[in-house]
């Protein structure tokens, strides 16, 4: 079975993304762009080489000339493809789908994933097997070294990061990489950030050694790292390296929601300038609070980055992100990426002087999230919703994707995955048990 979504194709490598497959999604792809110029890369899952490959080939057949970044962060090759005259790009990755799965995310010229109606066109050609050909002259293939060091520059430049400040500072940061495409971009940076390292699961080798998304129950190593290193701050990834986490300084996970929460709050600090802050329907509470506390706003989109970007170039906002760790920030590039979340979160703890990110965090708008999940197989997803309404009459309501409920310190969120046959249910309250009754009340 293969997923198809706003977020490209996934599947497990064995039985779905088979080589016939990965041609013809290569066709498809090549017949949706002009002439020109094609980035690729892919996350560090083994079975991502032969996929590259594969889909490489098939492009410079049609004549399509190839830069491979070869293992390289999703947002690196957004980056250098926005940054180039590229007219597209491929990344190779499943993002936090486990190792067995791989897929494809697929780049326009302005270095953002394909829009849903192009989505829809490019799954129509695979279903109609309609493909053109373009030329009788093969392309050719460039392999790329630095992209990675170009992405890390742009990175430490940026007009909010004070990057003499962060030196200053020679904080000590203990990194996860899952083993996936950040393994050998995140240390880098950290570096240029004139931070000492402690490293775990960061050999690039894709064998993911953790569960694959940055969750508090999957950091019980970079939690012992943070403690037996004296750390000040901890960073995890996802095998992509778009998202992004934060263990504080005693070891505790602060949730992937507050990675957003405190890279916007130092990012309007920096400025010292209200922002328009985009996000989508499932991430916390605690942004919005934050935001007005700043004379700031938070405007909220369908979930998916995608969404995301479009509302950001809608209302000229200078950044957004979503609640699983994500940030984007236009002046970086218009996609999620957790290198520039890493500079972000270290700028605004060098802020404060005295302040450890604990106390940074604390200070912040406290909310609990409770993410929970149903197999689309076993339930009935209109009766589902329908029951939801029925349940929380006392709600406003939200039709933007699936249903959320809504209240001034809570709310509950009803939406289908676009990444896995499932119905996600998320809960937000001042509490987890806050949360942990709102989920009840609708399961019940």
């Amino acid at each position: 079975m293969i997923i198809r979504s706003i977020s490209g194709v996934r599947g497990i490598t064995k039985s779905s993304l088979t080589p016939d497959v990965v041609k013809a999604y290569a066709h498809a792809f090549d017949d949706l762009l002009p002439e020109g110029l094609v980035y690729i890369g892919r996350d560090s899952r083994p079975s991502g080489e032969n996929i590259l490959e594969l889909f490489s080939n098939e492009l410079i057949d049609l004549g399509r000339d190839i830069v491979n970044c070869e293992v390289v962060p999703t947002p690196t090759v957004q980056f250098m493809v926005e940054r180039s005259e590229a007219v597209g790009g491929l990344v190779v990755t499943a993002s936090h789908n486990p190792e067995e799965w791989n897929g494809m995310k697929f780049i326009r010229k302005d270095g953002t994933f394909f829009l849903p109606d192009e989505c829809e066109i490019l799954f129509k050609k695979i279903d109609s097997n309609t493909f053109l050909k373009k030329s009788t002259k093969k392309g050719m293939y460039f392999p790329d070294q630095n992209s990675i060091l170009k992405h890390i520059i742009h990175i430490i430049e940026l007009s909010c990061i004070n990057l003499k400040r962060i030196k200053n500072r020679k904080y000590k940061v203990a990194i996860d990489c899952v083993n996936g495409a950040g393994s050998k971009a995140l240390p880098l940076l950290l570096e240029y950030l004139g931070c000492e390292v402690a490293l775990i699961h960061c050999d690039g080798s894709g064998q993911f050694n953790r569960g694959t998304e940055p969750l508090p129950e999957n950091l019980k190593d970079l939690r012992k790292q943070v403690l037996d290193n004296n750390a000040d701050i901890g960073f995890a990834v996802d095998p992509d390296a778009d998202r992004l986490a934060i263990v504080n300084n005693l070891g505790d996970p602060i949730g992937e929601e507050y990675t957003l929460v405190l890279a916007a709050e130092g990012y309007i600090k920096e400025l010292n300038c209200p922002q328009t802050i985009v996000t989508n329907l499932s991430t916390t509470i605690a942004l919005d609070k934050m935001a007005h506390n700043n004379n700031s706003k938070v405007e909220r989109t369908a979930v998916g980055e995608i969404n995301v970007v479009k509302r950001m170039i809608e209302v000229d906002s200078s950044i957004g992100g979503e609640g699983n760790g994500g940030i984007i920030l236009k002046e970086a590039h218009l996609g999620r990426d957790s290198l520039v979340g890493v500079a972000m979160i270290l700028n605004r703890l060098s802020q404060d002087d005295n302040k450890t990110i604990s106390e940074i965090h604390s200070a912040l708008p406290q909310f609990s999230i409770v993410k929970d999940k149903v197999d689309l197989k076993s339930v009935d997803e209109v009766q589902l919703i329908d029951n939801a309404k029925e349940t929380f009459l006392e709600s406003s309501i939200d039709l933007t994707d699936g249903v959320k409920f809504i209240w001034p310190d809570r709310w509950i969120h009803l939406r289908k995955s676009n990444t896995e046959p499932i119905m996600r249910i998320y809960a937000e309250a001042p509490t987890v048990k806050d949360a942990q009754i709102l989920i009840q009340r609708l399961k019940s």
